[in-house]
């Protein structure tokens, strides 16, 4: 039997109910709580233990000047004010892991081939892992803003030349100013969105 319970109202406010996607951020990122970050986001599921997902902590002065070029307008001041802006990106190349992550089986051998063949594990994969990130900044204390207002080529230039990495979209993480915050918008109801069959 499983050793787990459903969390407490105050712990899915944190990471659903109460959770908004912030316009405005302060405070600073350390590298510990980066490391930390990632060391929860890493156990989320993903298709034959993929992890496509691959995460570039944009803080410096000298990584937000590479970024800012390939911000929309809209997205320009709050990502180049916000003290880290996560690159959410996938690896087409992500099969050559498999042996370690996957050992089993020979799980490479599904994916090889033509890097257009793993583009839809490697963005639904690398989408997936995006979220759990998102969940573990907000376990962590962090608020976070993602967005996919930006050129992705630019990005994928700009930071991944000579790879197969690839932009997927970016999320704002810090502290974040209440006063950002757009009023919460309408969710489908269940019947809208869902059905049990």
């Amino acid at each position: 039997m499983s050793p787990f319970h459903p969390l407490d109202a105050a712990a899915l406010d944190q990471l659903f109910v109460q959770a908004r996607t912030y316009n405005s951020f302060s405070g600073e990122i350390d590298d510990a709580t980066l490391h930390r970050l990632y060391d929860l986001l890493k156990n989320g599921p993903t298709a034959a233990n993929s992890t496509p997902a691959r995460f570039v902590f944009v803080r410096s002065a000298e990584a937000k000047s590479r970024l800012e070029p390939a911000l929309d307008a809209g997205n320009h001041d709050k990502t180049m004010a916000a003290p880290v802006t996560v690159i959410v990106a996938y690896d087409l190349d992500f099969h050559h892991k498999l042996p370690l992550l996957f050992p089993h089986t020979d799980a490479r051998a599904w994916f090889e081939g033509p890097a257009e063949k793993r583009f839809v594990p490697a963005l639904r994969n690398g989408s997936l892992q995006g979220a759990y990130m998102m969940l573990a900044a907000r376990s962590l204390g962090l608020d976070c803003g993602p967005m996919s207002g930006f050129d992705n080529a630019k990005v994928d230039a700009a930071f991944f030349a000579g790879t197969q990495w690839k932009s997927n979209f970016l999320v704002n993480l810090g502290k974040g100013d209440p006063a950002s915050i757009f009023p919460r918008s309408p969710r489908l109801p269940f019947d809208e969105a869902c059905r049990i069959e």
